[in-house]
């Protein structure tokens, strides 16, 4: 049994939680959605862009499922993916890529604010910090 297993989580921090996976699980639908169906690219190939934009979100799956504050913290590195993928699609895009472009975006912000408060709240209910250096005995 984990220390993590036996914490209680506060109700604020279970909402994180869920938006937080509503983000990332909506992210992780609409990739090939869009890329394969709804409105496949004109040039290259779908299934190398389906590979440079699905891919990523694979790594932090099994975390996420799991409730990890670690991986929730991490996995906004790869958000930022889709947050520079979505505003580049806004600027340059119409029809259908713009409607597609706010989704993702809608989708990237959920993700974000729910794994950075997740990772926060959560941390701090298990007691987990980052050392400060000024604690540091080496220095």
């Amino acid at each position: 049994m984990t220390l993590s297993s036996t914490v209680p989580m506060a109700v604020k921090t279970a909402r994180y939680l869920t938006l937080g996976r509503l983000g990332f699980f909506g992210l992780w639908l609409l990739q090939p959605l869009w890329i394969l169906w709804l409105a496949p690219p004109q040039l290259g190939s779908p299934y190398v862009l389906l590979g440079l934009l699905w891919l990523p979100l694979w790594l932090p799956l099994y975390g996420i499922i799991k409730g990890h504050a670690y991986t929730m913290a991490w996995a906004n590195f790869i958000v930022m993916i889709y947050f520079l993928h979505s505003l580049t699609n806004l600027w340059v895009s119409s029809g259908i890529h713009l409607w597609l472009s706010m989704l993702e975006l809608l989708l990237a912000s959920m993700m974000f604010i729910g794994c950075t408060y997740y990772a926060r709240f959560r941390g701090q209910e298990l007691g987990l910090k980052i050392p400060k250096l000024k604690d540091d005995p080496k220095r």
